[in-house]
């Protein structure tokens, strides 16, 4: 994997800062100073957030990538969160399309050229009726982000590689991939993450260092756990990683826990340890 301290990153939203003082002081505790940021709260709360890019480059960070959210997303069921989320309602489509177009402009504001988001539950076939409209909406986020030089990366999932695939393909924009987080593969029951990652391989823009264990009541979440003591085999993953030529960020991501700087911290020891 070459040198990991020129590739090891951390998700802003995982450290639940609030405001960029405590972002970098969690960021210098940890002891990285790389960030895949969370571009919704600029855009929510200029007067808390505005400035972080200064604060940032005055802290010698810097903001590798970024991530948006969309609104009304309901994660407490698998069910809930299949019809809420990303980019699929219609009756959050018009907001959502707003703030995104905000959001490209704070990434660029950034400099930031890779942006990844929670596109929804891709459906598996063109002929679902979703499909089109998925596809459509998707184009035209893509086509904006792409007039500010800016990449889109997609979290993987929410369904299995081979989908992902070929709806990417499908969606033709040469700026979309995938953002690979192998835990989110456990969490979803959609397949095992070393061979997603291999079927993924080029396209994949981003990495999310996240552990997890599959779920024993079948149509309910997985639990997300420490990294380095769940179901990844990590030392399978990052020799995929270097089978298929991933040249991309690994951003430490922690959305559990009570601990999360120590959690963190533990991960990118780990990280060090056996990549």
């Amino acid at each position: 994997m070459g040198n990991l301290s020129q590739k090891l990153a951390v998700c802003s939203w995982s450290l639940q800062p609030a405001d960029p003082k405590e972002l970098i002081g969690a960021l210098r505790t940890i002891g990285l100073n790389r960030i895949q940021i969370a571009l919704d709260p600029i855009r929510e709360e200029p007067a808390v957030w505005g400035k972080v890019g200064e604060a940032l480059r005055a802290a010698g960070i810097e903001p590798v990538s970024g991530m948006f959210r969309t609104i009304g997303e309901d994660y407490s069921t698998l069910d809930s969160i299949r019809v809420t989320g990303g980019v699929v309602p219609d009756a959050t489509w018009d907001q959502n399309w707003k703030n995104i177009r905000e959001d490209a402009a704070i990434a660029a504001d950034l400099g930031l050229k890779l942006v990844m988001f929670h596109a929804g539950f891709l459906p598996d076939e063109p002929s679902d009726p979703a499909f089109n409209k998925l596809i459509n909406r998707l184009r035209q986020i893509a086509d904006y982000y792409a007039e500010e030089g800016i990449d889109l990366a997609f979290e993987t999932g929410q369904e299995t590689a081979p989908c992902l695939k070929e709806f990417i393909g499908h969606l033709g924009r040469p700026n979309v991939g995938a953002n690979f987080d192998p835990a989110n593969m456990i969490l979803y029951a959609k397949g095992n993450p070393i061979d997603a990652l291999r079927t993924l391989g080029p396209i994949v823009k981003n990495v999310h260092i996240k552990d997890a264990n599959l779920t024993k009541v079948p149509g309910t979440w997985g639990d997300e756990v420490p990294v380095g003591t769940g179901q990844v085999d990590w030392k399978a993953f990052f020799k995929t990683l270097q089978e298929i030529g991933f040249k991309g960020d690994l951003c430490i991501e922690r959305e559990a826990g009570d601990n999360r700087i120590a959690d963190i911290g533990t991960a990118k020891e780990f990280v060090g340890r056996i990549a």
